[in-house]
């Protein structure tokens, strides 16, 4: 299953992921691309592919991104071989990305399951940009101008979760995931395999085929 996690900056999207990815071994975070310079502490690789301009439009003319957007004069993307091959594999996968990404990651995979991560508040937020002492002035600004139209986006999600406490957010989120692994669609061969040992028992009596289990 893909999950698609945005959020305004400073909404804690990374925090609930984190928490999630140390407590379910099968999910996997698919590391972005993006040509913003990296923050202190941040790692090439790990927390994006630090790219040049050139480098990212030639993916994108090579067509090797699932989506991808210009966000504050830079550009973020998703490289979609890893995903690809990761969900082949049985794993879920995690994007933490923009509502422009999100949304098309959305028309070409109509069946990832897209999560607004929200502040309990516009006030919470400022505090919390603020707070972490990672971004400029400027860059708060510009980012919290940005929040009433990202918050509108929020409607054209599955879900919406508030995260005023980050335990419960991701309690929240983990429900989410059993709901959507009961989807009927989920089920498909399960049903298959039942009907096909209810046609065999109508038709060579009470015994159980060897491959019924």
């Amino acid at each position: 299953m893909l999950l698609v996690f945005s959020g305004p900056s400073g909404a804690g999207k990374g925090t609930v992921c984190k928490a999630l990815l140390e407590d379910n071994p099968n999910l996997l975070l698919s590391v972005s691309a993006t040509t913003r310079p990296p923050r202190t502490g941040e790692i090439d690789g790990v927390n994006y592919f630090f790219l040049k301009h050139d480098q990212f439009e030639k993916m994108i003319e090579d067509n090797q991104l699932l989506e991808w957007a210009k966000v504050y004069g830079n550009y973020y993307g998703t490289p979609g071989g890893f995903v690809q091959e990761s969900l082949a594999q049985g794993y879920d996968v995690i994007l933490e990305i923009d509502t422009q990404g999100a949304l098309q990651v959305k028309e070409k995979i109509p069946e990832a399951v897209l999560i607004f991560i929200a502040p309990p508040s516009f006030f919470h937020l400022r505090e919390r940009l603020t707070g972490r002492r990672t971004d400029s002035e400027d860059d708060i600004k510009r980012r919290l101008s940005s929040v009433a139209e990202e918050m509108k986006m929020a409607s054209r999600y599955d879900y919406i979760v508030v995260n005023d406490d980050v335990e419960k957010a991701a309690n929240k989120v983990c429900a989410i995931i059993s709901a959507e692994k009961s989807r009927s669609r989920h089920f498909n061969r399960f049903i298959s395999q039942f009907t096909q040992q209810v046609r065999f028992l109508e038709t060579e009596g009470d015994h159980e085929p060897a491959n019924s289990r």
